[in-house]
């Protein structure tokens, strides 16, 4: 059987007037947290009941989504702000992106590949980089290899004592 639709006015009932808005309350904050977690949305809601009585729902903190609300609205009357903010997005973009192209020559450059439009300066200067980035890892691997020889000198004696201290103990 079929709910009976009920025509939206005031429920003149004190009693069941406290007790509709006590389950609509509910239901409205649900559906609020079901709109939260499933479209991860930011989510405020306020309810003052006919008393004075305050009830409250945030996705996350209140006050960060009134400041977000407040921000939001005072940008609303300024129609060129976000033009102005979404050149500024796309000079970033820009510059990032050609910053982007220049790292990846430099690297493709560094990998011997991409050299015939250098002169020779740039030809010598990529090979002191070159010169020099291999220095540096020849001095790391040095310094690794020192270590662990160090670490095997250290086991070997180590192991020679140990052996020392097990034939002491045989030949007694």
């Amino acid at each position: 059987m079929a709910r009976e639709r009920r025509e939206i006015k005031r429920i003149e009932s004190a009693a069941a007037r406290q007790v509709t808005f006590s389950k609509r309350r509910r239901g409205l904050f649900k559906k609020a947290e079901e709109l939260s977690v499933l479209c991860d949305a930011d989510v405020a809601l306020i309810v003052f009941s006919a008393t004075g009585k305050l009830s409250h729902f945030a996705s996350s903190h209140m006050n960060e989504i009134i400041d977000k609300y407040n921000t939001h609205s005072n940008n609303l009357g300024k129609a060129e702000q976000p033009s102005l903010d979404l050149n500024l997005e796309h000079s970033k973009y820009a510059n990032l992106n050609e910053k982007l192209a220049e790292a990846s020559l430099r690297l493709r450059q560094m990998r011997g590949e991409e050299l015939e439009g250098l002169s020779i300066e740039e030809l010598q200067q990529l090979e002191k980089s070159l010169e020099a980035g291999l220095h540096r890892v020849m001095l790391t691997k040095d310094q690794q290899f020192m270590a662990q020889i160090n670490e095997l000198q250290r086991k070997s004696t180590q192991l020679a004592q140990e052996n020392m201290q097990l034939r002491n103990q045989a030949a007694l």
